[in-house]
Parts: structure tokens; C-alpha cells; sequence
């Protein structure tokens, strides 16, 4: 059924497929990875060059903005509530725990002190009371404030925003 002339038929089609994709790799290499030769003189010039702030110039950019203090004391309760929708979704205000602990009377109360419910990573040794500044940390970005937490949140940007949302906690007793 083989004989010599179609198994050298075959072998050499693929033999000439493989030199085909080796000179195409070949010719593609120097169109898109031309050398650069090496040479002393051979000196090639970036085309264009992206300005780039240094690590300096980003620190001074950096504006402060009022202390927290000073914004939690003019805070909106109102405008917190806006603020507390997402919350929501895994807290409750009326003493009842959902997938995370009640936030009622959470200002000024012992950090990790909601009984039965299993807290996470260093959440309970971050802080010993969740005053203001304490709950101002952890919600602009739950995860740096303490490592480890389950908490799956991203943060609130807004210092603003952190203080209305305090507000409306604090006027939740527990």
C-alpha cells in the first residue's frame, strides 16, 4: 500500500511545511526585532519619551482637606442615609445580625464585642471602641485598616461622606 516514492512524498511535504514556518519566524523576527547591531556607532533614539512625575512631585500634590473632626461635627445625618444603602446589604440597624454584625449603637461601642457573632482577621485588634476616627479609618478602606477582615468592601473615598454616614449610625441606639 506504501511504497518508497509516497513515504518520500510525505516526508519531504513535511519537511517543506517545516522550512516554510522557519523562514516566515525568520522574516517576521526582522521585521518586528530588527538588530541593533551592537556597534559603537550605532546609536538608536527613542522616538518618543513619556514624562513621568517622581515619587516627590506626587507628595506634594497630595492636598489635605479638613480634619475629620472638624467634618464629623457638621455632618447631615440625612445625607448619611444615602450613604447607608450599600451598608445594607449585609447590616442591619435593629439589633438583628445578617452576614455582618447589627450597626446599631455601633459608635462609641466596644470593637468586637457583638455577642455570638465570629468576627474576622484584626478587626478586633485594630481598635479598642469604634469612636468616629476609628470608624472613619475603617471605611475609607476596610481592608488596609485591618488585614484579614472578611469584610468584602471597598471603601468610601468621600470624608464627607464617612462623616454623614457616621452621623446616621450615632443616631442609632443600640
Amino acid at each position: 500500500m506504501f511504497d518508497t516514492m509516497t513515504m518520500t512524498k510525505a516526508i519531504g511535504g513535511l519537511c517543506g511545511t517545516f522550512l516554510v514556518f522557519l523562514l516566515g519566524g525568520w522574516v517576521a523576527e526582522l521585521i518586528y526585532h530588527p538588530s541593533h547591531g551592537g556597534g559603537k556607532d550605532d546609536h538608536h533614539e527613542q522616538a518618543y519619551v513619556i514624562p513621568v512625575e517622581s515619587d516627590e512631585d506626587v507628595a506634594e500634590e497630595v492636598e489635605e482637606g479638613p480634619p475629620f473632626a472638624e467634618l464629623y461635627a457638621v455632618a447631615d445625618a440625612s445625607a448619611g442615609e444615602g450613604e447607608w444603602r450599600p451598608c445594607a446589604a449585609c447590616h442591619a440597624l435593629d439589633g438583628t445580625d445578617g452576614v455582618g454584625p447589627h450597626l446599631n449603637g455601633v459608635v462609641d461601642r466596644a470593637v468586637g464585642s457583638v455577642d455570638g457573632y465570629g468576627y474576622s482577621g484584626n478587626l478586633v485588634a485594630v481598635a479598642d471602641v469604634w469612636s468616629p476616627e476609628n470608624l472613619n479609618g475603617f471605611l475609607e478602606n476596610p481592608s488596609s485598616y485591618a488585614p484579614g477582615t472578611a469584610m468584602n468592601f471597598r471603601g468610601i473615598r468621600s470624608a464627607e461622606d464617612r462623616a454623614n454616614l457616621i452621623a446616621y449610625l450615632a443616631t442609632f441606639a443600640e
